[in-house]
């Protein structure tokens, strides 16, 4: 991860926020008192947030794990857009 010293920070907040939503790299903003920051792309926060609300569902990661595990990939069909899956 990029480290910036708090007033670098300052000095380039622009290039910091525009590096992060391009590349999706965090950055940690490093202060004198080790109080640090991290900044990242509201899309990474989002994603983090819909990981650790899934992950609050009792038993959902235990039954995505088993839903892989049995299904036979090797036989499983494309998705293809213009198939009615409701009705497969």
């Amino acid at each position: 991860m990029k480290e910036y010293k708090i007033t670098d920070a300052r000095a380039n907040l622009y290039g910091i926020v525009s590096d992060v939503n391009v590349a999706y790299n965090p950055v940690k903003i490093v202060n004198t008192k080790g109080e640090n920051a991290v900044v990242l792309s509201e899309k990474d926060w989002e994603s983090i947030q819909e990981t650790l609300y899934l992950y609050s569902i009792p038993g959902y990661v235990d039954s995505i794990k088993k839903a892989y595990e049995e299904t036979d990939w090797d036989n499983a069909p494309e998705y293809d857009p213009n198939k009615d899956w409701d009705k497969w």
